[in-house]
């Protein structure tokens, strides 16, 4: 044994090779959990105005286009937040931008519940979104960068199913703790709960063993986490490296945008643009469309509404495990095509309430199984040095498709659409968003055997 080591002690180690030949360890699972508690206080966080908009409605007396601004402030903040992060994240690391984006969010959610007027909170609700925006893509990038290659999608899915929990945790404690304790009680609780977790992720988060590789980072660095990896791998004259991939020394926006990743990069904007776009949309007037569409009460639509919701989770480790097992695109492309075909049928069956409810599940199935296998798919397409950057970008990017979904809801009722023409439109987005992942895998194959031959792809 004592051989064995010695020749290790001075040999060369692969650590991502030393992940993937190994099984996934309490360290790694570790990594996972705090990525799963960080999306969770960010989908606590991102939901929460939604939770106590009608009672500060009523409390400030608003008129309902005053909300307006409030509700969307943040999702601003999280699309300029995860293309500021992305950058900084590749270039000094995952771990301090992840601290300091909980950090942040967790202290403006908490100055928001003291806001004094409308402007004051959408201001303070958009500086809260740039938190946001970058902390839930840098936590996949990480998790990603500690997960076996076999394993990697499904467990990025497992972190973000985080995000359906915070919100669905943060709607039961506002059940109860706005009638006991007004809204602001939600807010700083918010606020409360990211503060709290920072200094855990201070001292218990590690850096991507990856990342200080890429950078050159001390040996002995690297070396710490290695054995907390695999303990008794490294001695202390091994030298530890990644797989090479030409990069021709850019940094990673110019990685992210350059020949041989620009076209799948854009290929990964339209997809998640389409995908949030349709997701949000459905969050948002789900509720709205069944009502005065379908004739349902409103406690009727909100049964409605949280199946598709319940779907989600579901539907993001089921694409997660198939990512994992077959070819990763045609599995989210599929599942596109799939939410398609349920978005059409939820619009042609209104009248019965169990068939509704049912399709709303396997709406959420598939629409939040292929959103969130995106993240897994951006992890999977870029090198280290430009990973968080890719991720963040996708995710800024697909924010804005969020966004116009708020506009494009109010807009489909007003020109006074049935249900089902509301639903055969919603079929092109999903059809637009499969063929842009079917691209984007034609460009990754091409990529990978180009980076086999060490030649640039055509």
């Amino acid at each position: 044994m004592r051989e064995v080591q010695d020749v290790n002690s001075t040999q060369n180690i692969d650590v991502r090779e030393l992940i993937n030949s190994r099984p996934l360890g309490g360290y790694q699972k570790w990594v996972v959990f705090l990525g799963f508690l960080i999306i969770a206080l960010d989908g606590f966080d991102v939901a929460i105005m939604g939770f106590i908009a009608p009672q500060l409605k009523m409390d400030w007396g608003l008129a309902p286009m005053a909300l307006g601004p409030v509700l969307s402030a943040a999702l601003i903040g999280l699309a300029v937040g995860a293309l500021v992060a992305g950058p900084l994240a590749d270039r000094y690391g995952r771990k301090v931008v992840l601290v300091t984006s909980v950090f942040f969010f967790g202290l403006w959610t908490l100055a928001t519940a003291f806001s004094t007027s409308v402007e004051m909170m959408v201001a303070l609700r958009f500086l809260t979104g740039l938190g946001l925006g970058a902390a839930m893509p840098n936590a996949s990038t990480l998790v990603s960068e500690y997960a076996p290659e076999r394993s990697r999608s499904f467990l990025i899915t497992v972190a973000f199913c985080g995000f359906s929990l915070g919100a669905a945790g943060g709607g039961f404690l506002s059940a109860w703790m706005i009638p006991a304790f007004g809204w602001h009680s939600v807010l700083v609780l918010g606020g409360v709960l990211p503060l709290l977790v920072a200094p855990v992720l201070l001292f218990g988060l590690p850096e991507s063993v990856s990342f200080l590789v890429a950078r050159n980072a001390p040996a002995a660095r690297i070396r710490r986490i290695v054995e907390r990896l695999a303990p008794g791998v490294a001695g202390p004259d091994s030298r530890f490296s990644l797989p090479s991939v030409a990069t021709g020394q850019r940094g990673a926006i110019g990685i992210v945008l350059s020949p041989r990743y620009r076209f799948g990069t854009l290929m990964l904007w339209g997809g998640y643009f389409l995908s949030l776009f349709l997701v949000y949309l459905f969050s948002s007037w789900l509720p709205t469309l069944v009502k005065e569409g379908g004739g349902y009460s409103v406690a009727d639509a909100a049964i409605i509404t949280s199946m598709f919701q319940i779907g989600g989770p579901v539907g993001a480790l089921s694409v997660g495990w198939a990512m994992d097992r077959w070819n990763k695109q045609r599995v989210i492309m599929l599942a596109f095509l799939l939410g398609g075909a349920v978005i059409f049928a939820i619009g042609h069956a209104t009248s019965d309430f169990a068939l509704l409810c049912a399709i709303a599940w396997l709406v959420g199935f598939f629409l939040n199984g292929s959103s969130v296998g995106m993240n897994a798919l951006a992890a999977c397409f870029y090198p280290t040095e430009a990973r968080a950057t890719g991720a963040s970008w996708m995710s800024g990017i697909g924010r804005f498709g969020a966004i116009l979904s708020a506009f494009a809801g109010g807009q489909m009722l007003a020109l006074g659409w049935s249900l089902p023409q509301v639903f055969t439109a919603l079929v092109i987005p999903a059809g637009l968003a499969a063929l842009a992942v079917h691209a984007q895998g034609r460009r990754a194959e091409r990529v990978s055997r180009a980076q086999a031959l060490g030649l640039e792809p055509s």
